[in-house]
């Protein structure tokens, strides 16, 4: 008799961890509260505009043709574009930046634009990237909470390298350090929120983050960041897995602390291991009620949560690329309303993704679909409705005054997402995006692990466990979650 997999949620974490297990020979139920697949990574047609709904950086594609290679599928099964740009850069004084990727485009930007030495982003750039390289395989492809994962030779190197990490010494300061002009620190800042965190706060070690973003330089799937869900679930029904969409998983159950299946509104499904890829503040909330939690961790600082426009322009601007960031003048003051007062800041950073720029086919001839992002506290009870009446129009006459053009006139199409939206469509934990933030000096080492210490057969995937957001962390929370069902399943 096979053994029976439940995946609780059809996020990354979960379709990827699914996908894993299914190739081990476990027959796989995914279980999903909403109507479609994929978690924040699905996509909408809002009159004649496609939008990806969530995430917008796509980094590490080699991550899911890993899978596409698992599952036999040639290579051009997942197609993607690499990107020439990192980034475009506005600042206040009215400067526009076009950051291209790769160590030597980099630096020179930074020398050209920024006064910076060459020499010294080169050197930066270089360490960031060893930093990378030695963390990864001790870090983020393996359990902390293992000590059998700590046998591994890659252990020592990156023991080595613990004073260049800069573990003791906040993002900020790290990169204030390394450049003169406080345009290139606060470029370099805002890595932190790629895993929604302050970089005040957050440790230096993650200007590793900084390394995909500008050394490797981010990609985008063809078809748009939903071919991501598209291709993981093709594969996930090549391997026999069974999707049960608008079906709430309300328990997990267990016996003698070990799990036995899973309960839903339409009733109960027995199985061998339960993988959840809800927020794992919930998890424990929701479906392990009156089990104690692991108070400790649950109760860190939360990462940020969003304010999403989805705009269809009825126009295109040349100043604009795939991924452009419109910078808060005042920074850190930006970070202290979102993680002190929980409040909005008067001036906000703004994010603008158009895919349309390079799939034409995502807005009609002439227009473009503008995914327009500001981050946003957790939800602790503000006023939403006149926080996003407010943040319309000051995001609408800051993107105005910069493109020198009413943008107002231009918005044919419109949907807004929340902290509240969030919450309750992807079950985030008060809005948040990523669970916990990083927001301490050790704070990354203490996410929750892959797997429960006291259930047997219960195991976490996603970005709100080990090793942290984003989708390629969420890619390697399910390798983690399939080396520790081995040794459990099938070594033990």
């Amino acid at each position: 008799m096979s053994k029976k997999a439940i995946i609780v949620g059809s996020g990354v974490g979960g379709l990827s961890s699914g996908i894993r297990l299914a190739k081990l020979g476990f027959e796989v139920l995914i279980f999903e509260s909403n109507g479609f697949i994929g978690g924040k990574v699905n996509s909408k047609m809002i009159g004649e505009y496609r939008f990806d709904m969530g995430p917008s950086v796509f980094t590490e594609p080699h991550l899911i043709e890993e899978l596409v290679s698992l599952c036999g599928k040639s290579e051009d099964f997942f197609q993607y574009h690499k990107l020439e740009e990192s980034c475009r850069y506005f600042f206040s004084d009215g400067q526009h930046v076009t950051i291209k990727s790769g160590k030597q485009e980099v630096s020179k930007s930074f020398q050209e634009h920024f006064g910076e030495d060459l020499s010294q982003t080169k050197a930066f750039l270089g360490r960031i990237k060893s930093n990378y390289e030695a963390v990864y395989p001790v870090f983020i492809e393996v359990s902390l909470h293992r000590f059998t994962h700590w046998f591994n030779k890659s252990v020592w190197k990156a023991i080595s390298r613990i004073p260049k990490y800069g573990l003791m010494s906040s993002m900020h300061q790290v990169n204030k350090s390394n450049f003169k002009n406080p345009k290139t620190t606060q470029i370099l800042n805002r890595m932190a929120t790629y895993n929604g965190s302050s970089p005040y706060k957050t440790p230096g070690m993650l200007n590793i983050i900084s390394h995909l973003e500008l050394n490797e330089g981010p990609a985008m799937p063809k078809g748009g960041m939903v071919a991501i869900t598209n291709t993981l679930k093709k594969l996930a029904e090549d391997c026999g897995i069974k999707f049960y969409t608008n079906e709430f998983v309300s328990a997990i159950i267990h016996q003698n602390n070990e799990v036995v299946g899973v309960k839903t509104k339409k009733g109960s499904y027995a199985c061998n291991l339960v993988v959840s890829n809800m927020d794992v503040h919930f998890t424990y909330e929701k479906l392990l009620n009156g089990f104690a939690a692991p108070k400790k961790i649950l109760n860190q600082e939360k990462s940020t949560s969003a304010i999403v426009f989805y705009w269809g322009i009825k126009g295109s601007f040349d100043q604009l690329g795939v991924h452009n960031i419109l910078f808060a003048d005042d920074y850190e003051s930006e970070f202290k309303a979102l993680f002190e007062t929980k409040s909005m800041h008067v001036d906000p950073t703004i994010y603008i993704h158009i895919t349309s720029k390079i799939e034409k086919n995502d807005a009609p001839n002439g227009c473009e679909n503008w995914f327009v992002m500001v981050n946003a506290p957790i939800n602790i009870g503000q006023d939403w409705d006149q926080i996003l009446s407010q943040m319309r129009e000051r995001v609408l006459t800051k993107i105005s005054k910069q493109l020198n053009t009413t943008i107002e006139e231009l918005i044919e199409v419109e949907e807004i997402s929340d902290p509240r939206k969030i919450e309750s469509t992807y079950f985030g934990k008060q809005g948040s995006i990523y669970g916990n933030s990083s927001n301490g000096a050790f704070s990354a080492f203490y996410r929750h692990p892959n797997f429960s210490k006291k259930i047997k057969g219960l195991y976490f995937s996603g970005v709100t466990v080990h090793p942290g957001g984003g989708i390629p962390l969420a890619l390697n929370s399910a390798k983690i979650v399939e080396r520790c069902v081995k040794e459990d399943f099938l070594l033990s």
